[in-house]
């Protein structure tokens, strides 16, 4: 399975890069060969402009460090690019369990000035990446365990006297089954998950090219899904809710292809081969 430039659902060159840095490039000691990057994420379908390209983003982010190793242009990811893939490895790896109901809710409340507009645009995307679903204006809610996350957010944007953040139970008024409904676009999250699971349900690989750009794509096309999702108590789901089914394909398609196309990516690791 390799990727292709006219596949609706690809992903940007960034993206790609920075789902080859999390998944291979941290299991090759944090450095990568830019040659034999270039080679193998030719083989996902990226042009080697458009990689280098990414690259040089990344670098100016401050991702990625020039390192020359055994005589190989390359470069290592800085704590910055660590710090952040870490920060997603629990979601992506093995997806948000599902929150018991008991647990109780956390619900963000904000009034941000209009000198900090920007700001504030910026901690809607945050919750939004976090799961949180949006009650009404300037309103979000998730399961009871987000609050730490959420108060994070706001932490780092600066806008802690501009919001309130409670936690604690639904008692009364509109059924939470409707408001949960309302906030969350859950046909949405379904289908990615049912889209994963037709792309993925069926994988051949024939070499240990094919396990390496199959694990790449299978990766890049995950990783954002567990975030859209924030593990809903299965009380307020519908019956037939495929997360379960998706996450088991994806961890049992990574048990299988992780390590010929690990070895396959080493391949390009040597002096010889990196130098290209």
């Amino acid at each position: 399975m390799s990727r292709s430039d006219g596949d609706g659902t690809a992903r940007s060159t960034r993206t790609v890069v920075v789902t080859f840095l999390g998944s291979v490039v941290r299991s090759m000691g944090d450095w990568m060969p830019i040659g034999g990057a270039v080679d193998l994420l030719g083989e996902v379908g990226l042009d080697p402009t458009s990689v280098r390209t990414a690259v040089f983003r990344l670098k100016k982010r401050d991702w990625l460090v020039s390192e020359v190793r055994d005589g190989v242009r390359g470069y290592a990811l800085t704590r910055q690019a660590l710090t952040s893939l870490a920060a997603g490895d629990e979601v992506i790896w093995h997806a948000r369990r599902q929150a018991a109901l008991d647990d109780g809710w956390c619900v963000v409340n904000f009034s941000v000035p209009e000198t900090e507009r920007a700001k504030r645009h910026q901690l809607r995307s945050h919750l939004a990446a976090l799961g949180f679903g949006n009650v009404g204006t300037a309103m979000w809610i998730a399961p009871a365990r987000m609050r730490a996350a959420a108060e994070q957010a706001i932490a780092e944007l600066g806008l802690t006297s501009y919001s309130a953040v409670f936690e604690g139970a639904h008692v009364g008024g509109q059924d939470l089954r409707t408001l949960v409904a309302g906030s969350w676009d859950l046909d949405g999250i379904a289908e990615g998950y049912r889209d994963f699971l037709a792309r993925f349900g069926t994988v051949a690989v024939d070499t240990p090219g094919d396990a390496f750009a199959t694990y790449v794509e299978l990766v890049d096309h995950w990783r954002k899904l567990p975030f859209r999702d924030p593990g809903l108590p299965p009380e307020l789901l519908p019956t037939d809710w495929p997360a379960a089914d998706a996450l088991a394909l994806f961890e049992g398609l990574v048990a299988r292809l992780e390590p010929p196309a690990l070895a396959h990516a080493a391949t390009r690791w040597t002096p010889a081969s990196a130098a290209g």
